[in-house]
């Protein structure tokens, strides 16, 4: 499927406040030896030394439920891509407080490193509450658009889950309808608690309790490959 509507760059910040000594740290001795390879194809293979399940996480804020999920499946491999600096670092100390090894981070676009990847290599991918970029002319800017979308079900498997969370009305309406017009994804839902309700298996981050303390609606999306 070919769309204008396509993600090519990232928009916004990529660092927010100043880091602390810790955290620069971390930064400085963690990072590397957990970090995506710069440049090549990918693989499990490459980036685990084993062939295992691979799930991708797009946007992983400070990282709660990249750690979840790498925490209760330990044998499958977990690549978590986030442009915000301090989203990073909240990642890294996620990281080490588990003892997790089955979790590596890129810094940057997430689609750089989905493409690099092989086709039907995936066996999910997550994008919980992206940045909704609520204006019309800015909509091209949104993840859920033919141009990423192609890109993602080309590298999941057949059968394998896409899943997206968010708590914007907007972004929630305009997921729905782009997701409507693919012939590639089939909605899970059978019913409203099924998108109403948080799944046992998707663990909760702070964008989500931030929003129900606010008193937003929380979606939580389940699309299968075909």
């Amino acid at each position: 499927m070919n769309d204008p509507m396509t993600i090519r760059r990232l928009y916004g910040r990529s660092q927010g406040h100043k880091l602390r000594a810790g955290q620069a740290a971390l930064v400085e001795e963690m990072l590397p030896a957990v970090s995506v390879p710069g440049h090549g194809p990918l693989d499990a293979a490459t980036l685990f030394g084993d062939d295992r399940p691979l799930h991708v996480e797009i946007g992983f804020g400070a990282g709660e439920h990249l750690a979840g999920q790498a925490a209760a499946h330990p044998d499958t491999g977990f690549i978590g891509c986030e442009p915000f600096l301090n989203g990073v670092v909240g990642a890294l100390g996620h990281i080490r407080e588990g003892g997790l090894t089955n979790v590596r981070l890129h810094m940057g676009d997430a689609l750089e490193v989905i493409e690099r990847l092989p086709d039907a290599s995936l066996s999910r991918v997550y994008l919980l509450h992206p940045d909704p970029w609520p204006k019309a002319r800015h909509a091209k800017r949104r993840m859920v658009n033919h141009g990423p979308l192609d890109l993602i079900a080309a590298k999941l498997m057949p059968g394998a889950e896409f899943r997206l969370g968010t708590d914007d009305p907007t972004y929630c309406r305009w997921s729905m309808m782009v997701m409507n017009q693919r012939s590639d994804f089939d909605w899970l839902a059978t019913s409203a608690h099924d998108f109403l309700t948080r799944p046992d298996d998707w663990p909760e981050t702070r964008y989500e309790r931030k929003a129900r303390r606010q008193g937003h609606e929380v979606w939580y999306f389940r699309y299968c490959r075909r």
